[in-house]
């Protein structure tokens, strides 16, 4: 006989199907122009949100960003174009819950296309939320912790007295560990750090990331100078393609290497770790194909000692929680990640009630799927299309 909770799944939503894709592109603007050692100073994100709507009137929502830098060259429109003409018609018809399928079924349509699998990844975790009633937490296997410590992020000022005023409005805010951007002036680098450890003290995390735009000599030279500040970790110096500059680096220097534009796939993981070029990595929904790859990156990390910094590119409170609700049901330790950094720098969110920042931490939202509504005011407000 069956059990009557048995009956009840039955009766969720299970057998809904996809009936429509919808594409969302944004363009949200930052409080100031963002700088990274990668190109000019941005001063707003592209982001495209996905609505999976179902026959049953559940609709799922996903996020993507054509964020452009080394190992993204996504636009709006060239992520559009994959997910209408390319996804849509492999999606209509399916149920939500046939998600592994599906992603394997996406990813032999479009080859390594994870910024566009991101956003349709993350909207049928959402569906699967809404029509089982729980938080996507428990579809992972339950919440291990009720709010995730974040780190901010320092971006790239024209000053050290910049960069110092922003740290300390950090610090007063319960921040305590902080990510500076570097990688553009050597000397303003050391001059950073060195004012931050001044400034801050012991107390603080202090990490950098140069986004993947130095050469080897000039950051095993800033390295040494920086290794006397007691860094965490280095992020992302040499370019994607140079995994073996990165384990020959990692051999030189006392600070601990951080993998992050280098490590889109599973197999890209598994070189560093066997080449040893980093001890630490950093995930992002968009560039890792959104929470189920995230999850599988985290898995393999762990199992190979490495400590896991949960991460983000610039987003709205639907990527945020990814991020969230992936790290709220990690049993695992996890470094203060920046997955939060768009809900900081950003001037805008998309939802009715946006993600809570308390301090220094993330509260884990309780609601079904994500957690969230869309403010459909803000949407039509920030269309990059309107």
């Amino acid at each position: 006989m069956n059990r009557p909770e048995h009956n009840v799944f039955l009766q969720t939503g299970t057998s809904a199907k996809i009936t429509r894709v919808e594409t969302i592109p944004l363009l949200l603007p930052f409080h100031v122009p963002f700088k990274i050692a990668n190109g000019a100073a941005r001063p707003s994100v592209e982001i495209l949100l996905v609505r999976l709507h179902t026959d049953e009137d559940i609709v799922g929502i996903g996020e993507t960003q054509a964020w452009r830098r080394q190992g993204s060259s996504e636009t709006l429109a060239s992520l559009t174009r994959v997910i209408e003409d390319h996804f849509a018609p492999r999606l209509v018809g399916q149920s939500p819950f046939a998600l592994p399928s599906i992603l394997r079924n996406l990813e032999e349509t479009i080859y390594h296309s994870l910024y566009a699998q991101a956003a349709v990844a993350d909207a049928l975790y959402d569906l699967q939320g809404k029509m089982l009633g729980v938080p996507v937490y428990k579809l992972l296997g339950g919440k291990c912790r009720d709010a995730l410590a974040t780190c901010a992020v320092l971006s790239i000022k024209p000053s050290v007295d910049e960069t110092l005023e922003g740290a300390v409005e950090f610090f007063e805010q319960g921040y305590r560990s902080f990510t500076v951007k570097i990688g553009v002036d050597p000397v303003n680098d050391v001059r950073n750090v060195s004012a931050l450890r001044e400034r801050l003290g012991d107390e603080v995390v202090i990490r950098v990331d140069a986004n993947a735009g130095m050469e080897f000599d000039g950051a095993f030279a800033l390295l040494k100078k920086l290794e006397p500040y007691g860094l965490d970790a280095a992020e992302q110096l040499l370019p994607i393609w140079d995994v073996d500059g990165m384990a020959e680096l990692a051999r030189r220097v006392d600070v601990p290497l951080m993998a992050d534009e280098c490590v889109s796939t599973d197999h890209d993981l598994i070189q560093v770790i066997k080449k040893r070029a980093a001890t630490v990595v950093q995930t992002k929904v968009a560039k890792n194909g959104g929470l189920w790859n995230s999850r599988k990156l985290w898995f393999i990390a762990n199992a190979a000692g490495m400590r896991i910094f949960p991460g983000n590119h610039p987003g709205t409170s639907i990527a945020t929680a990814s991020v969230v609700h992936l790290a709220a049901a990690w049993p695992g330790p996890l470094l203060e990640g920046p997955f939060p950094v768009g809900i900081s720098t950003l001037a805008g969110d998309v939802v009715t009630e946006p993600i809570r920042l308390e301090g220094n931490l993330v509260r884990v939202p309780d609601g079904p799927g994500w957690g969230f509504t869309l403010d459909e005011d803000k949407i039509r407000r920030l269309r990059a299309d309107r």
